[in-house]
């Protein structure tokens, strides 16, 4: 979902955040003063409410004033200081869904519902959130007909249609999540053994490994049953296929993205300098085999898989690039002796190699490429 608003937005003038504060406004403002969006009865006004509605309308005071610190921090890109040195409207609202995400999700250690608090506040604040894409537009011809009868063209905003493709399906895959938790309400087929518990049992000494802060988590002596296995499995396959759905949309939405000019200007002038001599000979022989080339490579650690990736990235725009500008004036401007042709094969090698490596290194950092893209988007 992150990513899927990082592209170039576009604010209708008649947009104003103000009104979504703005109590006054009640049932025509993105947000209303009260949680139902109804007004408010004349004895509460009167300051006669009952001890239960007080405790309502705190709340929703509450909630209000959460949701003017979350929408002035969008507002000034995370600059809270108002110097104006705050981040881009695409990407402070995308740091605002993922530091969302981790503090609701950051805590869920264990295989069990989430809290119905936290529930309800994920899909509250999210909802705040979501709320900005509602004019995040683009204009579109339409017709109109006029009072003699005449059609006349005129242009119109219609929301993003990336976003409306992908945010009802990233919706769905947040349902989902929710529900694989839900899953494990009733099941009694392993329980977690509170630490303070198993310190006891092992006298303070009984976890050195990497994972000493998760919970520990107990079977029956015979193990798990079969049909506890498959059921397990489902769950985790359900819980794979979420992940390998979110992060095709975000690998999509960040490959259409226009390549910023700074990453641009930041690159060597040729493919050969960016990959290296083994890299870009290995790429550019007669025969290749990306299985065999993979296998050859030191990818013992993450930064090595990250600097790798970072390499292909730049040679691809580096070819792409010479190749446009080749086929818009027949010349390159960074001059080569390379055909069109090699080019277009080095290109298809190298993001073969990208492909497989996302997949073998699922939890790869962004690359420089990736994380120029979704810096330096501007609104407009």
């Amino acid at each position: 979902m992150v990513r899927t608003l990082g592209r170039k937005l576009s604010w209708p003038r008649s947009f104003s955040f103000r009104k979504m504060f703005d109590g006054r406004n009640s049932g025509h403002s993105s947000f209303s003063s009260r949680g139902d969006g109804m007004h408010t009865p004349e004895h509460e006004l009167a300051g006669h409410a009952a001890p239960s509605t007080r405790r309502g309308k705190q709340n929703r005071r509450s909630d209000m004033e959460v949701m003017k610190e979350r929408f002035a921090k969008l507002l000034l890109g995370e600059d809270m200081s108002g110097g104006g040195t705050g981040e881009t409207s695409a990407l402070a609202l995308s740091n605002a869904i993922t530091k969302l995400a981790d503090s609701m999700f950051g805590e869920q250690m264990k295989l069990q519902p989430m809290y119905p608090e936290t529930k309800e506040n994920w899909r509250k604040e999210m909802g705040w959130l979501l709320s900005v894409i509602d004019h995040i537009v683009q204009f579109v011809p339409s017709r109109q007909m006029g009072k003699n009868g005449q059609f006349t063209e005129i242009m119109v905003t219609k929301q993003r249609d990336d976003l409306l493709t992908n945010i009802p399906a990233l919706r769905k895959l947040d349902s989902v999540l929710l529900e694989t938790l839900d899953n494990f309400k009733d099941q009694k087929d392993f329980w977690y053994v509170p630490r303070d518990m198993e310190d006891a049992d092992h006298n303070g000494d009984w976890r050195r490994d990497e994972n000493w802060w998760l919970p520990v988590v107990k079977v029956p002596t015979d193990g798990l049953s079969e049909e506890s296995r498959r059921w397990l499995q489902n769950q985790k396959d359900s819980v794979a296929q979420v992940l390998k759905a979110a992060t095709a949309i975000n690998a999509h939405v960040l490959s259409e993205m226009h390549v910023p000019e700074n990453y641009i200007d930041s690159l060597p002038k040729n493919g050969k300098t960016s990959l290296g001599d083994f890299l870009y000979k290995s790429i550019t022989e007669e025969s290749f085999d990306p299985d065999y080339f993979v296998s050859f490579l030191d990818l013992s650690t993450e930064h090595k898989v990250l600097d790798l990736k970072n390499r292909i990235e730049a040679s691809m725009v580096i070819w792409k690039r010479k190749m446009c500008q080749k086929e818009k004036d027949g010349k390159s401007q960074w001059g080569s002796t390379v055909s069109l042709e090699k080019r277009e094969l080095f290109e298809v090698r190298a993001e073969t190699i990208l492909v497989m490596l996302k997949q073998q290194f699922p939890g790869i950092p962004q690359s420089s490429l990736e994380v120029s893209k979704i810096k330096n988007n501007k609104v407009t």
